[in-house]
C-alpha cells in the first residue's frame, strides 16, 4: 500500500484559537492503562515516564462534591465497591459514585476492568495486569494533577493533561454542576489560557456551548474545548457541508471515534479515508481520535499491526494525535518515522 508519509520532524502548523500546534501527539487513555489499571495514580505515572504528550482524566463527582478520576459514573466495574458496600446498589443492579463520599470511596481497592460472566467477575482484556492483585485506589482530579505537575517539576518536561467532563447531563440532574468545578480546579492550578498544556473534552454539545458561554467567562479564563464525537448520529449537523466550520466556534478540536476517521469499510487493499480530519483541519480545528489499542480483536482488520493502524491514521489520514492505552508503543512509533 502506498503511503503519505509525514516526518515527525517537519512542523505541522495550524491555527488553534490563536495557538501554533505542532507535532504529532500521544495522549495516554486513562494513563497507561494497557499495562497498569486505568485511572490509576500509578497508570499516569507510567504513562508519563513512557513519553505521553498528554494524560487523560475521567472526572465524576461525588456524593460530597468531591472531583474523583474515574470512566464510568459508576464504581462496579472496575473497584470492589460490591463487597465493601452491598447495600448501596441501585435498583439497576449498579453502584454510583454519585452516591458515595469521597472517604468512601477511598476505601475502594481500584482494579482491571471486568465484566460479570455467569454471576464470577472476569477481565476484559485478559493479558493485562492481573485482576484483584497488588494494591491502587480511586484517585481526585487533584491528585493527579500534583502527579503530573510534580514530574513537569522534577524532569523539566512539560506534560499535558487532558480532562473529560463525564455525563454531564447525569449530574446536572442531580444538581451538581460538574464542569464549573472542573474549571475551577484547572484554574486554581494554572491552567488559564489557550496556551496552556490542557484539553478539556466532552461527547456533550450543550455543555460545550456551556463551557463556551457561561463557565469559562464567569472564570475569566481560556481553555481549548474539544468535541468528543461517538458516532455520525448523534450530531449530524458537524457532518454536513458547514458543521465543522459551526463547531469552530466553540471548539478547538475534536475527538472522534477512530472509526469516523477510516471507514470500517477499509481493507487492507482498499483504505478508505473519511472527510472528518480534513474537514476539520480546514477551519483550523486538531483532531484526536480514539482509541487505539494492541490487544487480540482491536486492532481493525484493514491493518496488519497496531503500529500499521498508528501509520494508516497518523499519515494517511493525517490526524494530530492519539488516544492510546500503549502510549510507549505510539511514542516509539513517531520516533521511528
Amino acid at each position: 500500500m502506498r503511503k503519505i508519509k509525514i516526518l515527525s520532524t517537519i512542523l505541522i502548523v495550524l491555527t488553534l484559537g490563536g495557538q501554533a500546534m505542532a507535532q504529532k501527539l500521544v495522549i495516554a487513555h486513562r494513563g497507561a492503562s494497557g499495562y497498569l489499571p486505568e485511572h490509576t495514580l500509578e497508570a499516569k505515572a507510567m504513562a508519563y515516564a513512557m513519553g505521553a504528550d498528554y494524560i487523560e482524566q475521567d472526572v465524576v463527582m461525588t456524593k460530597d462534591d468531591q472531583l474523583i478520576v474515574l470512566h464510568d459514573i459508576t464504581l462496579d466495574r472496575t473497584t470492589n465497591v460490591d463487597l465493601l458496600y452491598p447495600e448501596r446498589v441501585r435498583d439497576d443492579g449498579r453502584f454510583y459514585a454519585i452516591d458515595f463520599t469521597l472517604a468512601e470511596i477511598k476505601q475502594l481497592s481500584a482494579s482491571e476492568g471486568f465484566r460479570i460472566v455467569d454471576g464470577l467477575k472476569e477481565q476484559s482484556y485478559s493479558t493485562r495486569f492481573p485482576m484483584g492483585t497488588s494494591s491502587f485506589r480511586v484517585p481526585t482530579l487533584q491528585e493527579e494533577i500534583e502527579l503530573i505537575q510534580g514530574l513537569n517539576k522534577s524532569t523539566g518536561r512539560n506534560v499535558g493533561i487532558y480532562p473529560e467532563i463525564k455525563s454531564p447531563e447525569f449530574h446536572r440532574e442531580a444538581g451538581k454542576d460538574l464542569s464549573t468545578a472542573v474549571v475551577n480546579v484547572l484554574k486554581e492550578y494554572g491552567y488559564t489560557s489557550k496556551q496552556d498544556k490542557v484539553f478539556l473534552q466532552t461527547f456533550s454539545f450543550d455543555e460545550l456551548k456551556i463551557l463556551y458561554e457561561e463557565i469559562l467567562p464567569a472564570a475569566a479564563i481560556e481553555l481549548k474545548l474539544v468535541m468528543l464525537l461517538g458516532d455520525d448520529g448523534e450530531y449530524p449537523w458537524i457532518f454536513e457541508e458547514d458543521g465543522m466550520e459551526k463547531l469552530s466556534v466553540m471548539a478547538d478540536g475534536v475527538g472522534p471515534s477512530h472509526t469516523l476517521v477510516v471507514a470500517k469499510e477499509s481493507s487492507k487493499g482498499n483504505i478508505i479515508v473519511t472527510e472528518l480530519v480534513a474537514s476539520a483541519h480546514a477551519v483550523g480545528m486538531q483532531v484526536h481520535p480514539y482509541t487505539y489499542r494492541k490487544d487480540k480483536g482491536q486492532v481493525p482488520l484493514y491493518a496488519n499491526d497496531y503500529n500499521d493502524l498508528l501509520d494508516i491514521h497518523f499519515f494517511n489520514a493525517n490526524i494530530d494525535g492519539v488516544f492510546t492505552d500503549f502510549p510507549d508503543l505510539a511514542v516509539e512509533f513517531l520516533k521511528s518515522e
